[in-house]
């Protein structure tokens, strides 16, 4: 089968290679999926690069989510399953044709769930959802984010705005934010603009903001930090920039500030079985709704990657970059 495969860390367009690899054999508690679509998520290109929180053993296959069809079953398994349509999340090697995966957490989804939504309707859905209960934040609260533009930031801000939590959302470019305003996002500021900062305080008032959770790094950190009211928390959830983390000592201690990492991996690990099952119901009546932002910024097929691997680090790309067989 086709796959694609790297044999060192690097730069993901130079090291990610479209090759030929033996089909997998599902063995006892595992399905055998043949993959239709599978999102470029950031964190698959952190892999490739060797800086993710998870290395791999090389050499390696890309992916880590993926819809499809389930071709066959290990020893255990319902063979009810073949032929479902499904997704997994947290899986492994789902940029190829087809990818064995435990069979525990594979969802089969509604006809009202299309390809392209379904392909990515676990990983960053889940993560902006638990992100909003890690923050535990209640109605009426306000929470600032950065990267308001990305999968997650879109998602996080629909889904706050379900639950009745305002959001200032934040992004590094004007183009950026006049893309969201069009798109009917509101409190979005660039932070290129000189008084973004200013505004934001005014539309959040004396008391500040509950949360705010950061994907950039940088100066931008102490900014956000200012708009933290009491008991604040920041949420530092990645590094776009790769910057270190800019805070002021002032308003850490004035204002008894907590600093929290986020890695949904861990979180979503760490989950009780029933609070995940709760929120993935959740995520797939929102999904059959139409009320989460879940669309495809461009289909590559295998043999495309590194144009694929382009398309997705291109600033303004309007959904996920996936990949077809």
């Amino acid at each position: 089968m086709k796959s694609i495969t790297y044999n060192k860390f690097g730069d993901p367009a130079q090291v990610l290679t479209f090759s030929d690899s033996p089909v997998p054999t599902p063995k006892a508690g595992e399905v055998l999926i043949k993959m239709l679509l599978s999102p470029i998520h950031n964190h698959d290109l952190w892999t490739a690069r060797g800086n993710y929180g998870y290395k791999p053993e090389l050499p390696a296959t890309g992916g880590t989510e993926a819809l499809g069809i389930v071709e066959a079953v290990g020893e255990g398994v319902d063979a009810a399953l073949i032929g479902k349509r499904v997704v997994k999340a947290g899986a492994l090697a789902t940029w190829a044709e087809y990818f064995t995966t435990a069979a525990a957490g594979v969802l089969p989804l509604p006809d009202a769930i299309s390809d392209e939504a379904g392909a990515q309707l676990i990983a960053m859905p889940f993560s902006a959802l638990s992100l909003l209960e890690f923050l535990n934040v209640k109605q009426g609260d306000w929470v600032v984010q950065t990267a308001a533009n990305g999968a997650v930031g879109k998602i996080f801000y629909e889904l706050a705005k379900q639950r009745g939590i305002h959001t200032i959302n934040l992004v590094r470019r004007k183009e950026a934010a006049d893309e969201l305003i069009a798109g009917g996002m509101e409190n979005v500021f660039s932070t290129s603009d000189s008084n973004w900062l200013e505004r934001a305080k005014e539309i959040v008032g004396a008391d500040g903001a509950r949360a705010a959770i950061d994907s950039v790094g940088g100066k931008v950190v102490a900014e956000i930090v200012n708009l933290l009211g009491k008991d604040g928390v920041l949420a530092v959830f990645g590094t776009a920039t790769g910057e270190p983390l800019q805070l002021s000592a002032g308003e850490m201690i004035s204002k008894h500030l907590n600093v929290k990492g986020f890695w949904g991996s861990r979180v979503s690990s760490e989950m009780p079985d029933a609070d995940k099952a709760r929120l993935i119901g959740e995520l797939i009546h929102l999904a059959v709704e139409g009320k989460l932002p879940l669309t495809s910024g461009g289909t590559f097929a295998l043999a495309d990657i590194k144009q694929a691997v382009d398309a997705s680090l291109t600033p303004g790309r309007t959904g996920k970059i996936m990949l077809r067989p």
